[in-house]
């Protein structure tokens, strides 16, 4: 049977630190949690700092911390303790199209319910005041969430003319570069933790700009750089990135996000949706 990383974590056990082999117990005794959590959160549950995650991905002969989220979650798969689908996102196992719907049914209301229970009044409020006041709102995302992103844009773009959504990472890097405190990034990314993200939330704070992010991790690397954090439900195995349920829970948030925004601009919503409204309406037959 192939090596899993439980086991090269195993092999190299002995020759450890003291904090690689703490971080090793914590993986060892919560193995199936692992996989959802971010490196912040790991850390600060396994009582070891992040560099040390860092090191110890590298010992074990993987990129980052990323990697071995992948490699628990393929060992998990290989031993068949993948568990429940319907509680952690994996892979609908029952047989029968109608077994199959009804779990994933499940789980996105699961993704919404969770979603709601994570909403924050103070936190909405405060993005849906930085909407208001921003001269420009660039809605950005990269991978899949990019995809959230647009379907962000083309909502708010039926209520005003200042969203903007751009898809290639590096158009967003310049875009974010030129920022300025007037403006907006209105941030899609699930884990808020990839490096194309830091490209574009570094410069973007730098130049003075405010940044929302939704995501479902508020530790995380993407969140100390911003400064409104909207939480998602729904728990993502490393296995099924880009999952409907994620997405769902992400979806909510637009929408509850665009409700608050026109009910705060009522007067120039309805005049936009009202204009954006007859000139699509030409497109129907």
């Amino acid at each position: 049977m192939q090596n899993t990383i439980l086991d090269s974590i195993s092999s190299s056990y002995s020759s450890m630190t003291r904090s690689a082999k703490k971080l090793s117990d914590y993986i060892f005794n919560n193995r199936s949690s692992v996989q959802y959590m971010s490196i912040t959160s790991l850390a600060e549950a396994a009582g070891v700092s992040e560099a040390t995650i860092t090191r110890f991905c590298r010992t074990l002969g993987l990129a980052g911390y990323n990697e071995l989220k992948l490699a628990l979650a393929l060992a998990q798969a290989g031993r068949g303790e993948a568990g429940n689908a319907s509680e952690n996102g994996g892979e609908v196992k029952e047989d029968g199209l109608e077994s199959v719907c009804r779990n994933l049914y499940q789980m996105d209301v699961a993704a919404l319910s969770e979603t709601l229970e994570l909403m924050n009044p103070e936190n909405t409020k405060r993005a849906v005041d930085l909407l208001t006041k921003a001269r420009r709102v660039f809605c950005f995302g990269q991978g899949g969430s990019n995809v959230t992103a647009m379907e962000a844009w083309a909502r708010f773009s039926t209520a005003a003319s200042k969203f903007i959504h751009i898809e290639d990472s590096h158009m967003q890097a310049t875009a974010a570069a030129l920022c300025q405190s007037e403006d907006v990034i209105l941030f899609f990314s699930y884990s808020g933790s990839t490096r194309d993200m830091l490209d574009v939330l570094r410069p973007a704070k730098k130049g003075g700009a405010s940044v929302i992010l939704i995501t479902r991790f508020y530790n995380s690397p993407a969140a100390s750089l911003s400064d409104v954090v909207l939480l998602c439900g729904s728990t993502e195995s490393p296995l099924q990135s880009g999952s409907i349920a994620a997405k769902i829970g992400q979806m909510f948030i637009i929408d509850y996000l665009f409700h608050a925004y026109c009910r705060e601009n009522s007067e120039a919503c309805e005049a936009a949706q009202e204009i954006t409204a007859q000139a699509t309406a030409r497109k129907l037959l």
